[in-house]
């Protein structure tokens, strides 16, 4: 399994391996903002970390391409809300 968050554009979703499935967060762009709109990881891959994985490589990538984001999803509010090293990046 490949720790690796990658930006699908093709499909407006960050992905993350899990074990031979994809979990995912979908996003939607606004200007100067991503929406994160809904976070799956596979019910065989529940309960390993996968989404926390998953949302923190989604938001770094976020930072680094000097967005903000609007957390509709959630599970990544919640995870923004246990880790307010990412705050500065809430709309």
């Amino acid at each position: 399994m490949s720790d690796e968050v990658r930006n699908n554009i093709a499909e407006s979703r960050f992905e993350l391996d899990a074990g031979g499935r994809v979990a995912f967060v979908v996003y939607r762009m606004e200007p100067g903002a991503m929406i994160l709109v809904h976070a799956e990881v596979p019910p065989e891959a529940s309960g390993r970390g996968i989404g926390s994985r998953l949302v923190r490589g989604a938001l770094e990538q976020v930072r680094a391409l000097e967005l903000k984001v609007v957390p509709q999803c959630p599970f990544v509010s919640a995870y923004m809300g246990k880790h307010p090293e990412f705050n500065d990046l809430l709309v």
